[in-house]
């Protein structure tokens, strides 16, 4: 549940009159029977909130992907990447200064937000990128105290242009660790926030989980989603040969990392690969889509098309039964999950986003909730326990409401 969306439940909750919400208050005085229906339904109203953040690249046609993908089955869109000039302009006159797309860019962003929005989804702007394009300004000067000021204010406007729900920083890697060894990185992060929550906006990021890679620490409180895009582990020109790049074991140690780190339960999104990367006689990347049209339907429920060994032939990416696994890895231990990118995603019944929903209805459906989250199964099989309570709220667990919920319904059961 939102914070909105709970902030509507107290103001229509009254407690001296003991109801609940006034659409059903004249039907019913609450009772042992309403009390034992909330605690039933606790789990769900949590889950009713999961997290599915979907990035869509501008380089990838953005209004055939939006077309293409089921709304309903999505709560964010990260649109990927803009980046600055040198100077830290963003767009002149409809003309996006250093963004990939067509010539009509301008015109197809606003085509995405309009229609994410009708169907409920929020649309952030994802800034720099895995590698940076040769008509970005130096991130490292940009974000210097004394320019630091002039970028915030262009993000800023740019999304107030666009109707867009917030900002989310994907800046990695080299890039990452240079900018916050020079103490830049938490303050930008802590401006962007500031001006953002002024908006009522959302400020999220995208973190890998190696030494040399990861956020600050400091920054972390100033994010409503951290993104851990647990995978890559190898890829064409890096990693250790025959291994895969994205088991469900990596998810669960990158979950684990990032929750001793400090990463609370409600900001924790969990990354999963809609492609996989090839090795050995095959091409060296594939889309979902394009590994379910060459390799048949068969290869949905598999992660490997060949034998993952040094010198083998093979390809590494995450089928329909891994994905499900790891969504209900991240319901037990954060907020969701978030996709790297929606554009390959197969059709139909094939397609992964299809599995996310799926798995999240089933562990919503579930009747018998785990009682225990403080330990993460290391299984690479389907995890098959319902979504464990927590006392930190988010989804996937019991929160705040759903205990003010028990609460209520202990004092009023032993009322006499």
């Amino acid at each position: 549940m939102s914070s909105s969306d709970q902030r509507t439940f107290h103001s229509n909750f009254t407690l001296g009159q003991w109801r609940i919400f006034p659409s059903i208050s004249h039907h019913f005085k609450f009772s042992k029977i309403a009390c034992i229906f909330l605690i039933i339904l606790a789990p769900s109203f949590a889950l009713a909130d999961a997290k599915v953040i979907g990035y869509m690249p501008t380089f990838s046609n953005l209004t055939a992907t939006i077309d293409a993908t089921d709304l309903t089955k999505l709560s964010h869109i990260n649109i990927a990447f803009l980046n600055p000039d040198s100077n830290g302009a963003l767009i002149n006159n409809d003309t996006m200064l250093c963004m990939e797309g067509s010539a009509t860019l301008a015109n197809d962003l606003r085509y995405v937000v309009n229609k994410a929005h009708l169907a409920g989804v929020k649309v952030l702007v994802s800034i720099a990128g895995g590698v940076i394009p040769t008509c970005s300004g130096n991130w490292t000067t940009l974000l210097q105290s004394s320019n630091r000021e002039n970028l915030v204010n262009n993000l800023i406007k740019y999304i107030d242009d666009f109707n867009m729900d917030g900002i989310d920083i994907d800046i990695e890697g080299e890039l990452l660790t240079k900018i916050d060894n020079a103490n830049n990185y938490t303050p930008f992060v802590e401006s962007l926030s500031s001006k953002l929550k002024a908006r009522e906006k959302l400020l999220s990021c995208a973190t890998a989980s190696y030494v040399g890679g990861m956020i600050p620490v400091s920054s972390i409180q100033y994010f409503d989603y951290v993104n851990i895009m647990s995978y890559d582990a190898i890829g064409p020109s890096w990693g250790t040969p025959g291994v895969e790049h994205s088991t469900y074991n990596q998810a669960v140690a990158d979950v684990d990392l990032w929750k001793k780190r400090g990463l609370s339960q409600d900001k924790l999104v969990l990354g999963v690969p809609f492609y996989g990367y090839g090795f050995g006689t095959y091409a060296q990347n594939y889309t979902f889509k394009q590994i379910i049209t060459q390799f048949g339907a068969d290869a949905t429920n598999k992660d490997l098309i060949g034998t993952a060994c040094a010198g083998c032939n093979y390809i590494t990416y995450n089928g329909a039964v891994t994905i499900k696994a790891k969504t209900r890895l991240a319901l037990q231990n954060g907020a969701g999950v978030m996709i790297w990118e929606l554009s390959q995603d197969a059709a139909a019944t094939d397609s992964l986003l299809n599995a996310i929903d799926q798995e999240i209805k089933q562990v919503a459906n579930s009747s018998a909730p785990s009682s225990s989250a403080s330990s993460i199964s290391t299984s690479s099989t389907v995890a098959t326990s319902a979504p464990a309570k927590s006392s930190s709220g988010g989804s996937g667990g019991v929160g705040i409401l759903d205990a003010l919920l028990l609460m209520l319904c202990s004092i009023f059961l032993t009322k006499k």
